[in-house]
Order: structure tokens, then C-alpha cells, then sequence
């Protein structure tokens, strides 16, 4: 199977714990030794949202924060990629086609954000789409896709199963500003209803959720189809 993985960085590193980034590169690995070809997207997390709104403070505008959120992601990745080792190409990519060929060659593309009013969530998606890939798997900090907030909304819904089109309607009205934060976002939802991409997104805390949804297609969180 050829899957993109996109992690959140609130679950990659959450306190920069290379514990927590090297479970991942061992999840990776082992998709591997079972025949997977893998690539991922890294998120910018926490630490991306705390420099976002100290940079807001201080009059930055919104193009100017999303490049932070971007430089963030990337130096996410680069942990990653530390941890995978000779697994993974040596940088984080900055085009699609040059992190497809990777794949191609047989290393393990990892990627952060690429351009300013685009987050991982839709970056994830248009690998997925480039690759032709047959999961996209969204490893976030809740247990898939809800009605609202759970953090905030304690009798949210959770959905086990969204057709794409559903999945658009429910965050678009979505506030998309520098460091928002949801499960995935709507540009995101539009190109994985435009490929048809199968998806799952998860809560990822545990990267051996990743690996069983990958593996064998069991997992506790939403599955969006076309």
C-alpha cells in the first residue's frame, strides 16, 4: 500500500521529546518492513501557534505568520528525518514532484508546509493526490472528526464514517486564520473529495494507531469516503 501519513505537530513533539519523534520514525520503519511505501507531512503544532501569536503581537500580518508556521513545520520534519536516519531523504521537500520522485526512488519523502494560506492538512492531501495513493491517514490530537469542538462542546458528535461532501460541510465555516487548529481543515476536505483519496483521521498520540490503520484498516477515529 502507498500511503501519506500527515502529523500533526502537536502530536509529533508536543514538549520536543525525541522519545516521542522516535516512535514515529519506529512506526515508519515498520510500515516499511511490511512492504508500505510512506510519506509524510509534518505539522507545526503548539510551538508553531505560540510563535504565530507572539508575532501577531507584534503586528505581524497574516502572510508574515503563516511563513512562520511554515518555517516551523519544517524544522519538525528535520526531527523526523533525524530519526528515520538513511529512511528518509536528507531535507524536508518544497515541491511535490521532487518528494513524488523520492518515493519513487524508494526513500521516504517527509514534508512541512509549503506555500502561506495553505496548511499540512491540505499539503498532506495534494501529495496523497500527486502520489496516487491509496490511504491518507490525518494523525491529530483528537479521535477523529466531531460535530464541534470536543474540547470545548462535551456532547459533540463524533462521526465514524463522512462522505467527502459531508466532511466540506461541517468545518466550513471553519475560521482559517495563521495557527487555527482542527482535524482537518477545508481546502484540505476539497482536494480530498476532488481525488477520491481514501482517508482516516485519528487521534495519533499513539503512533501504533497509525501503523493498525495502515496495516489492516482498523482504527478508532472518522473514515471520509467519496
Amino acid at each position: 500500500m502507498r500511503a501519506i501519513v500527515c502529523v500533526g505537530g502537536s502530536v509529533l513533539a508536543p514538549d520536543l521529546d525525541g522519545e516521542r519523534v522516535r516512535s514515529y520514525a519506529d512506526c515508519v520503519e515498520s510500515l516499511l518492513a511490511s512492504g508500505h511505501e510512506i510519506g509524510l507531512v509534518v505539522g507545526g503544532g503548539r510551538v508553531a501557534r505560540e510563535y504565530i501569536e507572539t508575532a501577531r503581537d507584534l503586528g505581524a500580518n497574516e502572510i508574515a505568520l503563516d511563513q512562520i508556521g511554515i518555517d516551523v513545520t519544517r524544522l519538525n520534519a528535520r526531527l523526523l528525518i533525524a530519526a528515520l536516519e538513511e529512511v528518509a531523504a536528507p531535507t524536508p521537500f518544497e515541491t511535490y514532484e521532487d518528494a513524488a520522485a523520492a518515493l519513487r526512488w524508494g526513500d521516504v519523502p517527509v514534508m512541512g508546509g509549503m506555500i502561506p494560506g495553505q496548511t499540512t492538512d491540505a499539503v498532506g492531501a495534494a501529495l496523497a493526490e500527486t502520489v496516487d495513493a491509496d490511504l491518507l491517514v490525518y494523525a491529530t490530537s483528537v479521535a477523529g472528526v466531531y460535530s464541534a469542538d470536543p474540547n470545548e462542546d462535551p456532547d459533540a458528535t463524533h462521526y465514524d464514517e463522512l462522505t467527502t461532501s459531508d466532511l466540506v460541510d461541517i468545518i466550513a465555516d471553519i475560521e482559517m486564520n495563521a495557527g487555527s487548529n482542527a482535524p482537518v481543515d477545508l481546502p484540505a476536505a476539497k482536494l480530498i473529495q476532488r481525488s477520491g483519496t481514501r482517508t482516516i483521521v485519528l487521534n495519533g498520540a499513539d503512533p501504533e494507531t497509525v501503523r493498525q490503520a495502515v496495516e489492516s484498516g482498523e482504527h478508532d477515529g472518522t473514515e471520509v469516503v467519496p
